[in-house]
């Protein structure tokens, strides 16, 4: 193994002044420190975690908070863990992955314990109890989501109202004037999580601005429900002639059971959905929809929490704007 000494010694200098370079503690020469980054090149040394974290006072990690609940469609939770992993090794960092919902006790165990440098929060609820306590924690955090109350947090989501107004003005320039939409698990809008909550009112709100009528029916996450519900819509808005769906567990069952009813999407009735492209793709019929930007949001967080770690103060709030790809899923009503 490479030890420090080795590169102190190749690049002709003290092992403590390698120290120096590697943690930016002390000012260091440019030369001298051209030399000690060749020498660390060529030997292919890594600093020891433990005796990085001591030279730096920091941990090189970051908490991703990121609590498995009831609802959570856990696919989709994993692409935004991979994209905040991958970011986070670009910029040297490993993240510390917290899935047990321990709400605010969780965060004040992780800062007592210096395990992580900062937070990227998920899952955020419209009035969520963690982030008092984050406040009062005093540390770098990132949230992907968007509560309804201002703690000074620095946010990053896709704009979720945005994507509900976008699916009802995309019916409607079709010429559809009843819609319904399949939304998330009913506890995720007893917990006012946030995205469920936007996309809800910016669709019923852009529906009632056209004159769309507009019917949500939660849904829960099995695919026996999603089947019990197709049959309580066809026989209760028997008039809706487009679907919007919300609902990563069901999309597969919801379509099923409309065959099943002899329903043809899109002659009958129009689907469009919010979920990751390749879920829309490899769909029975190939789903018109609003995309999920699990990597893009994952990416942004980390270079916010990045710059924020570096001294530098981002933008309060990030909201992407929804990205629409019309597929074989929607069209015209029929007369």
């Amino acid at each position: 193994m490479i030890k420090i000494t080795d590169v102190a010694r190749h690049a002709g200098v003290s092992p403590s002044t390698v120290s120096y370079v590697l943690s930016g503690k002390r000012s260091i020469s440019e030369e001298t420190a051209r030399r000690v980054e060749e020498s660390i090149r060529v030997l292919g040394y890594r600093p020891h975690a433990g005796a990085r974290s001591l030279a730096s006072s920091r941990a090189k990690v970051f908490a991703l908070v990121i609590p498995l609940r009831s609802g959570v469609h856990v696919p989709v939770m994993m692409r935004f863990v991979a994209a905040v992993a991958t970011a986070a090794r670009r910029h040297d960092h490993d993240v510390l992955l917290l899935t047990q919902e321990e709400g605010a006790e969780g965060l004040r165990r992780v800062a007592r314990s210096a395990l992580a440098d900062a937070f990227v929060l998920m899952d955020v609820q419209l009035h969520d109890e963690r982030l008092p306590v984050l406040r009062e924690l005093d540390r770098p955090a990132v949230l992907i989501g968007l509560p309804a109350e201002d703690y000074g947090f620095t946010c990053v989501d896709l704009d979720f109202a945005a994507a509900g107004e976008r699916c009802v003005r995309h019916l409607a320039a079709l010429g559809h004037r009843e819609t319904v939409l399949i939304g998330s698990p009913p506890e995720v809008y007893a917990r006012e999580t946030g995205f469920a909550a936007r996309v809800r009112d910016g669709l019923q709100r852009t529906a009632h601005q056209l004159g769309v009528r507009t019917t949500v029916y939660p849904c829960a996450a099995d695919p026996e429900a999603a089947r019990a519900l197709v049959r309580a819509v066809l026989r209760e808005r028997p008039e809706a002639t487009s679907l919007v769906v919300h609902n990563e567990f069901v999309l597969e069952a919801l379509l099923a059971e409309l065959g099943r009813a002899g329903v043809l999407v899109p002659k009958d009735l129009s689907v469009l959905a919010l979920c990751p492209d390749e879920q829309a793709e490899r769909a029975a019929v190939p789903l018109t929809s609003v995309a999920i930007p699990a990597e893009e949001l994952g990416e942004r967080a980390v270079e916010l929490l990045v710059a924020k770690l570096d001294g530098h103060e981002p933008p309060r709030t990030a909201l992407l704007p929804p990205r629409l790809t019309e597929r074989a899923s929607t069209a015209p009503p029929r007369a």
